[in-house]
């Protein structure tokens, strides 16, 4: 659903004043959730929604030294930089069409897709389908979104600044599915305690799925398949970490929104590190048993979005966007198993 109020644009220039993150680790979720309730036909909340959120927000952060084309691989991975990277797509946007700055800078960021939690390319995921619902609006470049192209900015440069590779993995045998090979993921050796960069560290093996994928489509195939399968996994084994793994359906969900911005070529790697991602989460809190869960009567996609909101967690909120992606009922179940475990934004 394409945003006509112009309530995205005001709730974006209200959040660019804020920084990437809070106390030094923790994701400001704030641009992400508000584009995922404009799409979902509920603008009219997200002041509301953003008020409540607004404790959890700190200033943008200083400038370091600007990022520049000869020094850029200096900068990768330093969060200090968050700022200087953020200017410099700025920078970038202003100069280049978005699809090929996306393009130039998707494989350059690709192969840190696991810093900041996952969170810098679900940031970006959100932004690439708000531009591409303002591009549907009419829209010419300049006055498409300023506000757009500045989050496409903000989520890329909180992606470099926190661009983390993982070491090498080494292959397990895989499966069929996306769902057999989820079940496949052996859980890291210690799982009670421990940071998302600690437990990242730890994962040392996963099955092998989609390796064997040349052609772009069959790519796409296979990651909306990953999707699907994660979001259908957490209403069984969400309460493992009710808030992180949202991310094993979230972070490919990410991927799976960008691809119709990206060259076709990116996609085989896309769904590699997709996969890497979502069986890493899975690995690092995934519980030792299942659950049943199978929630009552028919769900309606909207009346399971406006439960997320009522509960107004930001996890739940963006777990709900993905899992009305995916559509279906085992889908919605999940969303609302979400709804259940987690604690409420109050």
């Amino acid at each position: 659903m394409t945003d006509t109020t112009g309530t995205l644009d005001e709730a974006l220039q209200r959040l660019h004043a804020s920084g990437p993150e809070r106390l030094g680790r923790l994701t400001n979720h704030a641009p992400m959730a508000v584009e995922a309730l404009t799409a979902r036909g509920q603008a009219g909340a997200v002041h509301r929604w953003l008020d409540l959120y607004a404790p959890k927000l700190e200033d943008f952060p200083a400038s370091v030294e600007p990022v520049t084309d000869a020094g850029w691989r200096a900068a990768l991975g330093d969060p200090r930089r968050a700022a200087d990277w953020i200017a410099y797509f700025r920078r970038k946007l202003a100069a280049e069409p978005w699809r090929d700055v996306l393009a130039t800078w998707w494989p350059r960021l690709l192969p840190g897709l696991y810093g900041g939690s996952t969170h810098p390319v679900i940031r970006v995921g959100h932004a690439v389908r708000a531009l591409e619902q303002g591009a549907g609006q009419g829209s010419e470049q300049g006055d498409l979104t300023g506000p757009r192209l500045a989050e496409l900015a903000h989520g890329l440069g909180y992606w470099a600044a926190r661009h983390r590779p993982l070491g090498a993995l080494a292959p397990l045998p895989g499966a069929l599915s996306a769902a057999d090979a989820l079940e496949a993921v052996p859980p890291i050796a210690e799982r009670a305690s421990g940071s998302f960069p600690e437990r990242l560290g730890r994962v040392g093996a996963l099955p092998r799925w989609g390796s064997a994928v040349t052609e772009p489509e069959e790519a796409r195939r296979l990651l909306a398949e990953l999707v699907r399968a994660a979001t259908h996994r957490y209403a069984t084994h969400g309460h493992g970490e009710e808030t992180m793994l949202v991310h094993a359906a979230t972070a490919p969900n990410a991927v799976l929104r960008a691809l119709p911005a990206l060259p076709r070529g990116l996609w085989v790697s896309s769904l590699r590190a997709a996969w890497t991602a979502s069986a890493a989460v899975t690995a690092m809190y995934a519980p030792d048993e299942a659950v049943a869960y199978e929630p009552s009567g028919d769900l309606v996609a909207e009346e399971v979005f406006a439960r997320a909101l009522a509960h107004g967690d930001e996890h739940v909120i963006k777990f709900a966007d993905t899992a009305l992606d995916v559509g279906d009922q085992r889908a919605l179940g999940a969303a609302l198993r979400a709804v259940e475990l987690s604690v409420p934004l109050r």
